[in-house]
């Protein structure tokens, strides 16, 4: 009789030892705050607004140069210099089609282009997948406008 009562108290035990685990526990959850999504929302507003971007006529050789190295080891992969799609849509004409400080955002900040920018979203339906943000600076994305550039013929 005596190890059945201490059995059934064990049990009882582990039973109401694993109610109170996996019951909820709101004073564990974080409070979320408005403000970081008011202070993320004004940095997309302000990375998104449109660079001015001089472009020079001819072409500067020494960024086209590292314009090349970056598209290759950044952007190769998922673009072609042709008009065909690979991953991403193929570079071929793109400085026609879009403005310089819109091919600008696009790189270095490709996640707020993609929530926001009508055009991007469009690419995204056609291609299906983000463009990673590959922590590009506003120089090294001018070089590589440099050389989109000079893919498109600009001499």
């Amino acid at each position: 009789m005596r190890k059945i009562k201490i059995v059934t108290t064990a049990l009882l035990f582990a039973g109401s030892l694993s109610m109170f685990s996996c019951s909820e526990n709101k004073a564990q959850e974080p409070e979320t705050s408005q403000e970081p999504a008011t202070k993320t929302a004004e940095a997309a507003t302000a990375a998104l607004s449109m660079p001015e971007v001089q472009l020079s006529t001819p072409l500067n050789q020494e960024w086209v140069t590292t314009g090349k190295g970056l598209y290759e080891m950044k952007c190769q992969s998922c673009h072609k210099l042709t008009d065909e799609k690979l991953v991403g849509p193929g570079w071929k004409g793109v400085t026609q089609r879009r403005q310089a400080g819109w091919i600008l955002n696009m790189i270095t900040h490709p996640d707020e282009m993609l929530n926001t920018d009508g055009e991007a979203q469009k690419l995204l339906e056609i291609c299906l997948v983000r463009m990673p943000n590959q922590n590009v600076t506003q120089d090294e994305a001018r070089h590589i406008i440099e050389f989109m550039r000079s893919n498109d013929g600009v001499k």
